[in-house]
């Protein structure tokens, strides 16, 4: 390669190129090609920088302020070139964009005013312009040794579009010969002979300035190379080469940028070949269509030997690409279909870049979230068309900001539209049916395919994966889009390699989770459960959850009590239903349950009559009654009257009515709001009171019945008989028989003995007792007692 440049003349040539750039448009006149500093900044990765010189051009600020700017910038766009092939790149900038110096006033170039002293208006007039070469200090032009030789000309200066960089790899893959190259060869070597011109032509991004500048180094390594930028001044070109030892060549990437009464024409073109200099150009089809139409540009595309360069690779050259080993061609040779290798590289480059600016929230943020999506899903191994739906749930979990400037629509129509007219970051489908044009293998659809898929779907360019893949700065995929393609994958194992998806997301999880990461952790923990790895499961979930992730610990109570282990789980299980956790407390409210069972059957056959109701209450609710009745029974023989409300419930349910009406009577005078709700449900018609007095009738082992036997009793008028059992029950200790007999003697006119029956029951605890006594008035013989 060429002679390194060094850093003080790095700082000379970035200084002049500055004060360029600094000076406005009006500059570029002077031999400065705004297209050269365009495709200079663009080579160099700085598209902003290249659009902002394009378009609304340089800042006119000559000022140390304005040149400043630009000195960084250029440094930047250097640096941003790694390796050996700096120096080509300085040395090209050396050769295109270095200004002439200026002349003395004989040249007949420029006026130097700048030590002199003004006192009126004064106007320079500057007639002839040449960026040809800086001059000499005697005044004469220096030979074209200045050039760079064919042989060391760098691609990326000279039209060579840039395409995906690796680390450990060169800038540009290798150049691939093509099956045209002995065309072209053959073509520049009789250009050689004959000094004429040699025209490549083909279709956007083919490849053509690498096809031509390889055939040039290869034909004419010794020879001078001559690039001058888009629209320069040709015409001075052969007084130049006039005289020189050293032969040339003349490098016209994009003919069509050359052509006109300053640039190449047919006299121009005799001139030079006399000078035995050699022209090679490159062209696109429908520019040559164009200009061939035309008559002077006509006649000299009829004076060029035109090689032909197609888009489609053939399997020949499909396979030296492959025999390279550079991964890019590799991806290519696989994925361009009849695109092209070279033009999936250049254009592929091209979107991931359009793509990476559109995630401003000004520009295309949604669509760029949807291609992200693609792009993470097909990381995770979910290869060919992805359902939209999925698409889009996974695009709303990036949270980019101005999503909701673009609608979905938008977003759809701005991914899958074609551009540079061959590829599309995304091909989209609405329907099933919906036509295809794209030729890449990521386009393609099968038969199977076809029958299966009867929804709307999508497929990101295989560009943007590999480059996501290979590229250290770009994010890894989320673990809740692993999620995502683990349950995509299962849901359709016919279109997806589900163990390879399970593979990556335990690989992505592991890495996490041994970092620290508990949700990392429970990912792992419910992808093992899933795959049927319980001991492996419980692991990570027991670690996420000792690490204080509370949804691991309800899914580790969970396989705790699968695998018997209740006591152990609830724990785990508590802590994840205090965090919410509806499942988790379900289950751990069925173990207490359970638990509560066993030992209240175990009080129960202790004689706790509180435990023989509450497990009657259990069973209740299960539905097992004759169980119910038994414990019940259990407490009412122990004149336990809290289980009337109980076991007025267990009548209603078996339809005994009069019975449930007397237990829920003397629920409701104990206090119990529930029984009173259901007492007025019941209503207070007529009961069928001799069943019910045949269900009290037996009452001496249960001595409860004592009251509710004269409940009945004084339902069917037979008060005396009911003040009977209601003194056996106050015998017995039963607070509402005394209760009850108050009741009957305030009906019977009896208050002052009503009142002393109040008191009894009053003083045995009874509610409704106590609040009757305090409501009485007080009489003397009240006061007295």
């Amino acid at each position: 390669m060429g002679e390194r440049v060094d850093d003080g003349e790095l700082e000379r040539l970035v200084g002049m190129a500055a004060e360029v750039l600094a000076g406005g448009p009006g500059t570029f006149d002077q031999g400065w090609d705004r297209a050269d500093f365009v495709d200079w900044f663009e080579r160099h990765g700085m598209y902003a920088v290249a659009r902002e010189v394009g378009t609304a051009g340089p800042a006119t600020d000559r000022s140390g302020r304005g040149q400043a700017f630009w000195r960084n910038r250029l440094r930047e766009a250097i640096r941003a070139t790694p390796g050996s092939e700096k120096d080509d790149a300085l040395r090209s900038l050396v050769a295109q964009l270095a200004p002439a110096s200026p002349p003395t006033p004989d040249s007949g170039d420029l006026f130097d005013f700048r030590e002199g002293t003004f006192n009126g208006q004064v106007i320079g007039v500057q007639t002839v312009h040449n960026s040809y070469a800086v001059p000499a200090p005697d005044g004469t032009q220096p030979a074209a040794s200045a050039w760079l030789l064919a042989k060391d000309v760098e691609p990326l200066t000279h039209g060579v579009r840039p395409t995906r960089r690796m680390k450990g790899l060169p800038v540009l893959p290798p150049y691939v010969r093509r099956d045209q190259d002995d065309a072209i060869n053959s073509a520049v070597g009789q250009a050689r002979s004959e000094s004429g011109l040699v025209v490549v032509l083909g279709q956007a991004y083919v490849g053509k300035s690498r096809a031509a500048l390889a055939a040039m180094a290869q034909v004419l390594p010794g020879h001078r190379v001559f690039a001058p930028a888009r629209n320069e001044d040709l015409r001075e070109l052969p007084a130049l080469l006039r005289g020189r030892a050293e032969r040339c060549v003349i490098w016209l990437d994009d003919l069509d940028g050359h052509l006109g009464g300053r640039g190449l024409e047919p006299r121009l073109l005799s001139q030079l070949s006399a000078l035995e200099a050699v022209v090679v150009a490159t062209m696109r089809d429908e520019a040559y269509d164009k200009c061939v139409g035309t008559s002077a540009h006509g006649r000299l595309l009829d004076l060029a030997q035109l090689v032909e360069l197609p888009r489609t690779w053939s399997p020949s050259e499909l396979e030296r690409a492959e025999r390279t080993g550079d991964l890019r061609l590799i991806e290519a040779v696989r994925e361009s279909g009849t695109v092209g290798v070279a033009t999936y590289l250049a254009i592929g480059q091209r979107l991931w870049n359009d793509w990476r600016r559109a995630r401003n929230p000004q520009r295309h943020p949604r669509a760029h979230a949807l291609v992200r999506a693609a792009v993470d899903l097909a990381r995770c191994g979910l290869t060919g068309p992805l359902p939209r739906d999925l698409l889009v749930t996974v695009h709303d979990g990036y949270g980019i900001a101005g999503l909701e400037r673009e609608s979905l629509d938008d977003a759809w129509e701005w991914v899958g539209r074609r551009r540079y007219g061959s590829l599309r970051m995304m091909r989209c489908s609405d329907r099933e049916t919906r036509p295809f044009e794209d030729v890449l293998p990521y386009a393609v659809r099968t038969a199977e395919q076809n029958d299966r898929e009867t929804g709307p779907f999508g497929n990101v360019l295989p560009y943007f994966v590999h480059t996501a893949e290979q590229d250290d700065g770009f994010p890894a995929v989320a673990g809740w889009v692993w999620g995502q393609a683990v349950e995509a994958a299962r849901a359709d194992p016919s279109a997806y390699d589900v163990e390879g998806v399970v593979a990556g997301a335990r690989a992505a999880y592991t890495g996490e989770a041994e970092a620290g990461d508990r949700s990392a952790m429970h990912a792992l923990g419910l992808l093992e459960r899933r795959q049927g790895e319980g001991e492996k499961a419980e692991s990570w979930f027991r670690r996420a959850a000792e690490a204080g992730w509370t949804e691991s610990a309800g899914h580790l109570g969970r396989l705790l009590v699968e695998r018997g282990e209740s006591r152990e789980a609830e724990p785990f299980l508590e802590l994840a239903a205090e965090a919410g956790d509806h499942v988790a407390a379900t289950l751990l409210g069925t173990l207490l349950r359970d638990r509560a069972f066993q030992w209240f059957e175990a009080a129960t056959e202790s004689g706790s009559p509180q435990a023989a109701r509450q497990l009657g209450d259990l069973c209740l609710a299960a539905g097992d009654l004759i169980q119910a009745e038994n414990s019940y029974l259990l407490a009412e023989q122990q004149g336990y009257a809290e289980v009337a409300r109980s076991s007025g419930m267990l009548h209603l349910l078996c339809n005994g009515h009069g019975a449930a009406q007397v237990w829920l009577a003397r629920a409701v005078a104990a206090g119990d709001g529930p029984a009173a709700e259901l007492l007025a449900h019941l209503g207070t018609g007529p009961q069928p009171l001799e069943e019910t007095r045949g269900r009290f009738s037996f009452s001496e082992a249960y001595p409860l019945d004592n009251a509710h036997y004269g409940v009945v009793l004084e339902e069917q008028g037979e008060p005396a008989e009911a003040r009977r059992y209601y003194e056996r029950g106050y015998q017995v200790g039963d607070s509402y028989a005394a209760y009850r007999l108050a009741a009957l003697l305030d009906k019977q006119g009896k208050s002052e003995e009503a009142g002393v029956w109040y008191r009894k029951a009053a003083e045995m605890g009874h509610p409704a007792a106590l609040k009757a006594v305090a409501e009485r008035p007080r009489t003397p013989d009240t006061v007295k007692e």
